[in-house]
């Protein structure tokens, strides 16, 4: 996200590779999975293990506005690079720490991926509750991206403050809060009263395919009769499931009867319903908005053509934002970013590399090194 802001983002990678490098379709070396979140970074690649590693960081940080690791609590200072030796060198500097269950306390060295806090937010349990379906994890990251995005917002408010005071601040995320501030239905699991909320989105099945009714379904059966004509099937006598059962067959029969998306979008926006088509995200690139507004672009895929990719949602009045390149190779700008932002010579980066401070992916040696 700061990339695509416009911000000079270098990745320091390990020598074994980040993690995310083993997920997703692999193109140029690249997987799917590592490319949407690093694409537009530069890359070097650190063995943090090696003699004059910690310097060469600290050499780096020395002129830099923001810092941002998600080692568990304690890494960074391990090996000689915790904000307390890093402020000292840079004063002004920005330093965001995401763990899984932030920096100080009872869990703050328990190791976590998204999964692991979404099982102990509840969000896994709630979702089981909901759908009466067996548990299981959800399918996006949501505590992953959750604290990025509130990491984010950390980082650019301190640095507002830092033009004030001239000071940077080290900034504790732990991914269960950032879940917890950001799930807008925990008030119900706190104050036991979820039969207080609204009826949960109904899905149908239609003709043209599956749509989902953001409304409670007693205000969608209201207007149906009050405006569409539907009439109630409901008679004297019924118990109250057998009263709702009928009603749900008759609003299911109606939908039946708007066989196209025009007619049954025409009559949504009649009654002012909000609606959506459920889509496989495989075609989601179709999606009319989507399209539009170019919401997925395509980018150099370093093989001779392109590959999709989320375009930054940012759309600003004075000032652009977007992807600005592809994904790196592990340690491809090794001598880039040293030569330029340290001024460094050639033969010291040789030298770096000689020591086995710095690395570069097998089978690709990046320009210079």
């Amino acid at each position: 996200m700061l990339c695509d802001l416009g911000a000079d983002v270098v990745k320091v990678e390990p020598p074994d590779g980040d993690v995310t490098r083993y997920w997703g379709k692999e193109i140029a070396n690249i997987p799917g999975y590592f490319h949407q979140q690093n694409a537009g970074k530069r890359n070097i690649c650190i063995d943090m293990r090696a003699k004059g590693a910690a310097g060469l960081i600290k050499e780096l940080v020395a002129d830099v506005d923001i810092v941002i690791e998600n080692y568990r609590p304690g890494v960074m200072s391990k090996h000689g690079v915790g904000y307390d030796e890093l402020k000292i060198i840079n004063p002004k500097l920005v330093m965001l720490s995401i763990s899984g269950f932030g920096q100080q306390g009872p869990e703050s060295g328990r190791p976590a991926f998204a999964p692991v806090i979404h099982a102990e937010a509840g969000l896994i349990h709630r979702s089981a509750h909901r759908s009466q379906q067996p548990r299981h994890d959800l399918p996006l990251s949501v505590a992953d991206t959750n604290a990025s995005l509130h990491g984010l917002v950390g980082v650019l408010a301190a640095i507002i403050m830092r033009d004030r005071t001239g000071l940077g601040q080290h900034i504790d995320i732990a991914m269960i809060d950032s879940t917890m501030a950001t799930d807008d239905q925990i008030h119900y699991d706190l104050e036991k009263s979820w039969d207080t909320g609204p009826l949960g989105e109904e899905i149908f099945e239609t003709p043209f395919g599956a749509v989902l009714l953001s409304t409670d379904f007693r205000l969608f059966f209201r207007v149906l009769t009050s405006q569409m004509g539907l009439q109630d099937p409901s008679v004297t006598g019924m118990t109250l499931a057998e009263k709702i059962a009928a009603r749900r067959d008759a609003v299911g029969s109606y939908i039946q009867t708007l066989d196209s998306a025009e007619k049954f979008g025409k009559v949504m926006t009649a009654l002012n319903i909000p609606w959506a088509e459920v889509r496989n995200a495989e075609f989601i690139q179709e999606q009319v908005t989507v399209k539009a507004r170019g919401s997925i672009v395509q980018i150099d895929d370093r093989n001779g053509g392109t590959r999709p990719i989320t375009q930054s949602p940012y759309r600003f009045s004075a000032a652009d934002s977007g992807v600005r390149g592809p994904a790196s190779h592990r340690g491809e700008h090794n001598s880039e970013v040293l030569t330029e932002w340290l001024n460094k010579p050639q033969t010291d980066v040789d030298t770096l590399l000689d020591n086995g401070v710095l690395l570069f992916e097998d089978g690709w040696r990046p320009k210079g090194a």
